[in-house]
Protein backbone atom coordinates (compact mmCIF):
# COMPACT_ATOMS: atom_id res chain seq x y z
CA UNK A 1 0.00 0.00 0.00
CA UNK A 2 1.12 3.85 -0.87
CA UNK A 3 0.10 6.30 1.17
CA UNK A 4 0.84 10.16 -0.21
CA UNK A 5 1.20 11.50 3.95
CA UNK A 6 4.79 12.75 4.45
CA UNK A 7 6.30 10.71 7.30
CA UNK A 8 6.51 12.42 10.82
CA UNK A 9 9.19 11.23 13.49
CA UNK A 10 7.47 10.69 16.94
CA UNK A 11 9.07 13.83 19.27
CA UNK A 12 10.07 13.49 22.84
CA UNK A 13 6.58 15.36 24.50
CA UNK A 14 6.63 16.83 27.94
CA UNK A 15 3.43 17.61 30.15
CA UNK A 16 3.85 20.96 29.51
CA UNK A 17 2.79 19.76 25.88
CA UNK A 18 -0.45 19.29 26.90
CA UNK A 19 -0.94 23.40 26.92
CA UNK A 20 1.54 24.50 25.37
CA UNK A 21 2.00 22.52 21.85
CA UNK A 22 4.98 23.27 20.20
CA UNK A 23 5.27 23.02 16.54
CA UNK A 24 6.78 19.27 16.35
CA UNK A 25 4.10 18.44 18.94
CA UNK A 26 1.01 19.58 16.57
CA UNK A 27 3.07 18.45 12.96
CA UNK A 28 2.60 14.85 14.85
CA UNK A 29 -1.11 15.37 15.77
CA UNK A 30 -1.65 16.05 12.66
CA UNK A 31 -0.13 13.52 11.27
CA UNK A 32 -1.94 11.08 13.23
CA UNK A 33 -5.19 12.15 12.20
CA UNK A 34 -4.05 12.24 8.55
CA UNK A 35 -3.05 8.70 8.92
CA UNK A 36 -6.25 7.76 11.00
CA UNK A 37 -8.38 9.60 8.11
CA UNK A 38 -6.65 7.31 5.16
CA UNK A 39 -7.16 4.31 7.07
CA UNK A 40 -3.40 3.43 7.57
CA UNK A 41 -3.20 -0.17 8.45
CA UNK A 42 -0.19 -2.61 9.23
CA UNK A 43 -0.06 -5.67 9.78
CA UNK A 44 1.63 -6.98 13.28
CA UNK A 45 4.35 -9.25 11.73
CA UNK A 46 6.57 -9.63 8.34
CA UNK A 47 5.93 -5.83 7.06
CA UNK A 48 8.34 -3.73 5.53
CA UNK A 49 7.97 0.02 5.81
CA UNK A 50 9.46 2.29 3.28
CA UNK A 51 9.30 5.95 4.50
CA UNK A 52 10.10 8.38 1.61
CA UNK A 53 11.32 12.03 2.86
CA UNK A 54 10.76 14.74 0.55
CA UNK A 55 13.91 16.37 -1.20
CA UNK A 56 14.16 20.03 -0.09
CA UNK A 57 13.18 22.31 -2.99
CA UNK A 58 16.21 24.63 -2.65
CA UNK A 59 18.07 21.29 -4.12
CA UNK A 60 19.29 21.55 -8.15
CA UNK A 61 17.66 19.40 -10.24
CA UNK A 62 20.42 17.55 -10.69
CA UNK A 63 21.15 16.73 -7.36
CA UNK A 64 17.09 15.80 -7.05
CA UNK A 65 17.78 13.72 -9.92
CA UNK A 66 20.74 11.86 -8.15
CA UNK A 67 19.67 11.47 -4.88
CA UNK A 68 16.15 10.44 -5.68
CA UNK A 69 15.88 6.65 -4.50
CA UNK A 70 18.65 7.14 -2.54
CA UNK A 71 19.42 6.12 1.26
CA UNK A 72 18.10 8.76 3.42
CA UNK A 73 21.19 9.11 5.20
CA UNK A 74 20.14 11.92 8.40
CA UNK A 75 18.09 12.85 10.77
CA UNK A 76 14.81 12.14 11.22
CA UNK A 77 16.00 8.32 12.25
CA UNK A 78 14.28 5.41 10.98
CA UNK A 79 13.24 4.54 14.49
CA UNK A 80 11.71 7.68 15.70
CA UNK A 81 9.53 7.84 12.04
CA UNK A 82 8.42 3.58 12.48
CA UNK A 83 7.85 4.62 16.22
CA UNK A 84 5.59 7.46 15.01
CA UNK A 85 3.55 5.84 12.76
CA UNK A 86 3.30 2.70 14.90
CA UNK A 87 1.53 4.96 17.51
CA UNK A 88 -0.48 6.52 14.89
CA UNK A 89 -2.00 3.31 14.07
CA UNK A 90 -2.19 1.60 17.18
CA UNK A 91 -3.05 2.24 20.82
CA UNK A 92 -0.99 -0.49 21.80
CA UNK A 93 1.63 -1.21 19.47
CA UNK A 94 3.10 -3.70 21.93
CA UNK A 95 1.40 -6.34 19.35
CA UNK A 96 3.78 -5.58 16.95
CA UNK A 97 6.44 -7.85 17.08
CA UNK A 98 8.20 -8.28 13.58
CA UNK A 99 9.30 -5.33 10.99
CA UNK A 100 11.39 -3.50 8.91
CA UNK A 101 11.51 -0.13 8.26
CA UNK A 102 13.88 2.00 5.36
CA UNK A 103 13.79 5.70 4.57
CA UNK A 104 15.17 6.98 1.17
CA UNK A 105 14.75 10.31 -1.01
CA UNK A 106 11.58 11.06 -2.60
CA UNK A 107 10.00 13.94 -4.65
CA UNK A 108 6.97 13.89 -2.19
CA UNK A 109 6.72 12.45 0.85
CA UNK A 110 4.95 8.63 0.97
CA UNK A 111 4.54 6.02 3.59
CA UNK A 112 4.79 2.32 1.56
CA UNK A 113 4.09 -0.54 3.55
CA UNK A 114 4.33 -4.29 2.23
CA UNK A 115 3.98 -7.39 3.36
CA UNK A 116 6.77 -9.26 3.77
CA UNK A 117 6.07 -13.55 2.96
CA UNK A 118 7.91 -15.69 5.21
CA UNK A 119 8.80 -19.07 3.33
CA UNK A 120 9.52 -21.83 6.29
Amino acid sequence: MIYNITPVPKPRMTQRDRWAKRKPVLNYLAFKDECKLKGVTIPECNYHVIFVIPMPKSWSNKKRAEMKGRPHQQRPDKDNLEKGLLDAIFDEDCRVWDGRATKIWGETGQIIINEIEVTQ
